[in-house]
């Protein structure tokens, strides 16, 4: 995690952050409690995290259309320039982990994770 914590460090992010980023870039505009469970994160705590993203200018909010209630997040073009300007750098340190670990165990370590994340739901 050291290199992966200088990278975010150096784009002013956290991991948290970057995790909600990521999820708004890959998956699109979406209500809080989507967010949360993409990014595994509480509602709590995501709440926090979405005051630090929009005050950075990264996040958009806007009413949901179907209830005024509800509000949709989005990735703003600054968010989504700083998901482009480290991606190269995450796949690089997610292949030394894959190259470290060998193509098996990487595999199995996915597998694991993605057992893990289907017990909490």
């Amino acid at each position: 995690m050291g290199p992966l914590r200088k990278m975010l460090a150096n784009a002013g992010v956290t991991e948290q952050q970057w995790r909600v980023l990521r999820v708004l870039k890959e998956e699109g505009p979406q209500e809080p409690t989507h967010i949360a469970e993409r990014a595994c994160l509480l509602l709590p705590s995501l709440t926090r995290i979405l005051q630090k993203l929009e005050g950075k200018g990264l996040i958009a909010r806007r009413v949901h259309p179907g209830d005024k209630r509800r509000q949709i997040i989005d990735i703003t073009a600054k968010g989504e320039q700083i998901i482009q300007d480290n991606m190269q750098v995450t796949l690089r340190l997610a292949e030394d982990i894959r190259t470290q670990l060998g193509p098996e165990r990487h595999e199995a370590l996915l597998d694991l994770l993605n057992d893990l994340h289907d017990l909490k739901a």
